[in-house]
């Protein structure tokens, strides 16, 4: 059978990625597989399996469960208009139709609420379709896109402009993707009264003692971070941000749907407290067991056509797999990936936990050519 450390080594022998830390772990035998491969930078040090790396989207499922619980402690509700803290977003106008031009529109039917947020149903995200105008002029004022910390506007800056812009369809009617969870982030902030990374800290990464996991990588984390590369029109690995670059000092906008740096082994902390429904390494609580149910069940989906969702369902913070639609599909797994080239499940029916830490970014939400060996080996174990 084919080992893990022969998946890692294979994807870096094709020249896929320059290097990669991957794990799959068995919470209930307790055994943990990881496999380290190439290097943290082309021609640079050899990759370890305390690597740092900018983990893009596997911050939306940290969000969720961070939101999830400040709904444990009573500070709101699901189903509370977001208004409260989002005063930007108490009157919001739709568009007729998703192509629409921006000025073409009615008003809500209703007000957006946490939960909307949390299962991306608020009506601001991505549709299936990048050419239509709502998307053209959020590219085009850099209001979302891959994450870039450094040239993101500030937070009530953001929430301003974003709250001037109308909805792609009306609250809990529709499913567009990621910009649920930057305002997610701003909610949460304001409604805590302090910066996100300290409410990330409060909720989830301190209980996980997930050290490695912060907005702003440390002068010690630099020194163990990936460079970041992308590919050019010709396929040829360019330059994206190396350690030094967007994440080593503060960024104006903390982004709640892709803002952290992590590594292989407190995603796996995040990813053990999901598969013990809520509970930490010291038995403490983190979350209550039916938050943790509600952030792996499915409550959305996307149109057909979708290249995010390919038929699976969307949780809180992460898909919901709902058939073996590709080899690496398992009914009831829940996690996701980051555009950065990282992803992170878990398989509740089976107690495994799957990460895998990538340094390309991906070419679009569909590119699994980097992670199709090692999702698909995972997922027939």
């Amino acid at each position: 059978m084919t080992t893990l450390q022969e998946i890692v080594d294979g994807q870096v022998e094709a020249g896929r990625v320059p290097g990669a830390v991957a794990l799959v772990a068995d919470v209930g035998s307790g055994a943990v597989d990881v496999a380290v491969s190439g290097r943290r930078a082309i021609d640079g040090a050899p990759m370890t399996r305390d690597t740092v790396f900018r983990i893009a989207s596997l911050t939306k499922p940290i969000l969720a469960a961070a939101t999830m619980a400040l709904v444990d402690r009573g500070r709101f509700g699901l189903d509370d208009p977001v208004a409260t803290w989002l005063p930007e977003l108490a009157e919001p106008m739709v568009l007729r139709s998703i192509d629409a031009e921006l000025d073409d529109v009615v008003p809500a039917v209703r007000p957006i609420t946490v939960r909307h947020l949390l299962t991306f149903q608020g009506g601001h995200g991505f549709p299936s379709d990048f050419s239509v105008p709502w998307v053209q002029h959020v590219f085009a004022e850099r209001l979302q896109g891959p994450p870039r910390p450094q040239e993101a506007r500030p937070a009530d800056e953001w929430v301003a402009a974003m709250g001037r812009l109308p909805l792609l369809h009306q609250p809990g009617e529709g499913w567009t993707y990621n910009a649920g969870s930057d305002l997610l982030g701003v909610l949460l902030a304001r409604a805590e009264g302090a910066p996100l990374s300290d409410v990330f800290g409060d909720t989830v990464l301190g209980p996980l003692a997930m050290a490695d996991t912060a907005f702003v990588a440390d002068e010690e984390s630099v020194t163990r971070m990936a460079t970041q590369y992308r590919r050019d029109d010709t396929g040829a690995l360019e330059l994206l941000d190396p350690p030094e670059g967007q994440w080593a000092s503060p960024p104006p906008f903390l982004s709640g749907a892709g803002g952290l740096v992590s590594t292989v082994d407190d995603w796996l902390a995040f990813a053990r407290m999901l598969l013990a429904s809520g509970t930490g390494p010291d038995g403490a609580r983190v979350l209550d067991a039916e938050s943790v149910r509600l952030m792996m069940t499915s409550h959305a989906e996307a149109e057909a056509d979708s290249p995010f969702l390919q038929g699976h369902g969307w949780g809180f913070g992460g898909s919901v797999d709902r058939a073996a639609t590709e080899p690496w599909n398992v009914p009831g797994r829940y996690g996701w990936t980051g555009g950065s080239g990282t992803a992170g499940y878990v398989i509740p029916s089976r107690g495994l936990v799957t990460i895998w830490m990538g340094q390309v970014e991906m070419a679009g939400p569909d590119d699994f050519s980097a992670l199709a060996a090692f999702l698909s080996w995972a997922a027939g174990r």
